[in-house]
């Protein structure tokens, strides 16, 4: 039973939130026919999302093979999944408990905090409880005091991480219907404010003037084809047509094979944004509901690609931004003594191209391109810098690839090296200071009303 609670149920982001769907609609007290047609159209919305997505991944896994052949680079190569699958054969009662008692946290927390985001991606839950797991188990913590410190550690970065990003979603977005609910915060975070800093809001990468020749490109389903056309073409020929022809394409011509590759990942693309805008059409209204009765004025924080239909250009150019920070990372991390982390495409994609919005809306063109570099270097370093805390998992050859499992994976482990005691200490204060400024907030608000 808690085997299909957590895998079947809690771990399938379109059930998960189809279910926070139809509580919502049934909150809301809708007829029985808008209650089902809205929590269908919100699991439909999330399944169009993942076959884009899956279309996207199998499209940058043919690219990561032939980029590898054609380079010749080993290393360490960040896969979230990867890393996951390997850590369920020992930490699967570990990630499970925490997943479920952390989502539990998340609510408490947004009822009782001013910190009000109710964390809708499932399956990033997932991969942060199994870090959480794993890292709390390497350090020694172990049985009921592993899921309690570790359910409030999660449910904490559910909370804070969708606050942190929120400002600039308010400017991405125009409003606050939405938050950003993905575990490459700190990159995107950080893309927003190397984009305040440093670019230009007037320049948008959403203003670029295109020929009239080219106008063709201001299709963003065409400007993605030639320019993943063009990375397609370069590793192929880099890679060679024996071994594509043989190993990849079934025997379809290799460039050919580039051609079709780049095309299907612009459809995986236009997939993924119409998967978006279909939820974010269904889950506001019906989340007005849950917000209304358990969790007042509360947000949904959805995956990362909610936030790609607001700026289109910016979503190619922060990945390619960030890819191109990956790669010179592979170079410079040997230098200061650390593994090589292979950029991998769909982190750099993902997160990249998210990193890319966020830096637009602060920084323009600008904004959007050095952001994404900061993101860039920031996913190969922090898992560069997570092996070491891993324990065993560290020596796979594959780690946690967003910034996030990085950043809080590193002061976890920091914290349990110091002392076992600031692991519970820290998140206990954190919560319990929370707690009080969510109390002096409300009580402000009643005198003033």
């Amino acid at each position: 039973m808690l085997d299909l609670l957590m895998k079947d149920i809690l771990g399938t982001p379109a059930i998960l939130v189809g279910l926070f769907a139809l509580i919502g609609l049934l909150l809301e007290r809708k007829s029985a026919a808008d209650t089902v047609a809205g929590t269908l159209k919100t699991v439909m919305g999330f399944f169009i999302l993942s076959a884009g997505a899956s279309v996207i991944v199998g499209t940058l896994d043919f690219f990561s093979k032939m980029f590898d052949k054609g380079f010749q680079i080993q290393g360490v190569i960040p896969n979230n999944e990867a890393i996951v699958a390997l850590a369920q054969k020992t930490f699967a009662t570990e990630t499970a408990m925490i997943m479920l008692f952390g989502m539990i946290v998340n609510i408490l927390l947004a009822r009782f905090t001013r910190f009000r985001y109710i964390f809708l991606t499932g399956h990033h839950t997932l991969f942060m409880a199994c870090m959480i797991g794993v890292i709390l188990s390497t350090g020694g913590i172990k049985g009921v005091p592993l899921v309690v410190i570790g359910s409030i550690i999660l449910g904490l970065l559910m909370v804070l991480m969708p606050a942190l990003l929120q400002p600039t979603v308010r400017k991405i977005t125009g409003s606050d219907d939405i938050a950003v609910g993905h575990f490459g915060s700190v990159g995107y975070f950080i893309s927003g404010m190397v984009g305040k800093y440093l670019g230009n809001p007037k320049k948008s990468t959403e203003d670029v003037k295109v020929p009239k020749g080219l106008g063709f490109l201001r299709d963003t389903s065409v400007a993605i084809s030639l320019t993943m056309a063009i990375m397609f073409f370069i590793v192929a020929f880099a890679a060679g047509k024996t071994y594509i022809e043989s190993e990849l394409s079934g025997g379809q011509n290799f460039i050919v094979f580039a051609v079709t590759q780049a095309i299907t990942f612009a459809a995986g693309v236009y997939i993924v944004l119409a998967g978006v805008r279909l939820v974010i059409a269904e889950i506001v209204p019906a989340f007005k509901g849950i917000a209304d009765k358990v969790v007042p004025n509360a947000t949904p924080a959805l995956d990362c690609p909610a936030v790609f239909p607001f700026a289109p250009n910016a979503v190619i150019i922060g990945f390619l931004a960030s890819f191109v920070a990956g790669i010179i990372s592979m170079f410079l991390l040997p230098l200061v003594g650390l593994k090589v982390i292979v950029p991998g495409l769909v982190p750099h994609f993902f997160t990249g191209a998210t990193a890319g919005v966020f830096g637009n809306a602060t920084g323009g063109r600008r904004g959007a391109v050095l952001g994404s570099l900061a993101n860039g270097f920031i996913i190969s370093f922090l898992p560069a810098l997570l092996l070491p805390v891993l324990g065993s998992l560290g020596f796979q050859g594959t780690t946690f690839g967003d910034a996030d499992f990085g950043a809080a994976g590193i002061i976890l482990g920091n914290l349990i090296k110091l002392s076992p005691i600031f692991v519970y200490a820290v998140p206990v204060l954190v919560v319990l200071l929370l707690v009080v400024l969510g109390i002096i907030k409300n009580n402000k608000e009643k005198m003033v009303s």
